[in-house]
């Protein structure tokens, strides 16, 4: 039996192409009137950029700071997808791990949970003190706030698998990593997906946060000692500069992950199958 992709009509085309265009096109206006406000009302009360800087104020500390911040901003690039990486990995092995053995989840799975539910601000100082590396110190904070949401969703996904096809991978004989495979792994995919986009903003969280800490001490040179170092040099535009570029590489991830999660379901998953009016 074959199926037949729908053909759509030219209103229907049309009505598409609109549909993508607003997507794009409202956000920015959005943006870019939210930007003139801000702008407008700085400007007609005088604030001074000591207590609110406009945003013009803000895109020329860009320029004459860019290469101090672009080089803190790749620091925390580098530590925050490092950090989503080693996530991601840890989380995809001891989810399949938890799924496969009830033991071992009974066993482990307590250690994760207390590992998320542990302020990572609590925690840092005793891994900037037994870790001597910073670098390491803040990876593993970042990876602390990333990997349980990975875990726990390809854990759930894993098991998510319709019963009556266990019942006939069953009734086949199939083995463990069969059945991981061909039925577990595309039932866990969507749910990994949504924690993807999850675990990127929460890596950056963690990342940021680990800076704070470690900042304090003048061990960091990322986006957030940037911004305490501005705080405490009362350098207001230069910390709304560096805290500008913190939400830029926020909104970069969570575009890419939203775009990888389109190319992985699109073609056959619901939550992410475009229908057309």
């Amino acid at each position: 039996m074959t199926t037949e992709t729908p053909v759509l009509n030219s209103d229907q085309q049309r009505h598409a192409r609109v549909d993508r265009a607003m997507r794009i096109v409202l956000p920015v206006l959005t943006i870019v009137v939210a930007l003139g406000i801000w702008e407008g009302l700085v400007r007609y009360y005088q604030v001074p950029k000591y207590l609110i800087p406009a945003p013009s104020v803000i895109a020329e500390t860009l320029v004459k700071d860019g290469p101090s911040l672009m080089g803190s901003m790749w620091f925390t690039i580098k530590l925050t997808l490092l950090s989503l990486f080693f996530a991601t990995v840890g989380g995809i092995i001891l989810g399949s791990i938890f799924a496969l053995s009830r033991t071992v989840e009974m066993c482990f799975f307590p250690f994760a949970v207390i590992l998320q539910v542990t302020p990572v601000v609590a925690i840092a100082p005793l891994i900037l003190i037994y870790v001597r590396d910073t670098f390491s110190a803040l990876l593993i904070c970042a990876w602390i706030v990333a990997f349980f949401p990975i875990l726990s969703s390809t854990v759930i996904g894993l098991r998510s698998a319709d019963h009556n096809l266990r019942d006939l991978f069953t009734l086949y004989r199939a083995t463990p990593l069969q059945r991981l495979r061909y039925l577990l792994a595309p039932s866990a995919l969507p749910y990994f997906m949504a924690a993807l986009k999850i675990a990127g903003g929460l890596a950056l969280i963690g990342a940021v946060v680990a800076e704070f800490v470690a900042g304090t001490a003048g061990q960091s040179t990322g986006l957030a000692s940037r911004i305490l170092e501005s705080s405490f040099r009362n350098e207001i535009p230069r910390m709304f500069a560096a805290l500008f570029l913190v939400s830029v590489v926020g909104i970069a991830i969570f575009l890419a992950t939203s775009w990888l999660s389109r190319a992985v379901l699109g073609n056959w998953h619901e939550s992410e199958v475009r229908r057309e009016n």
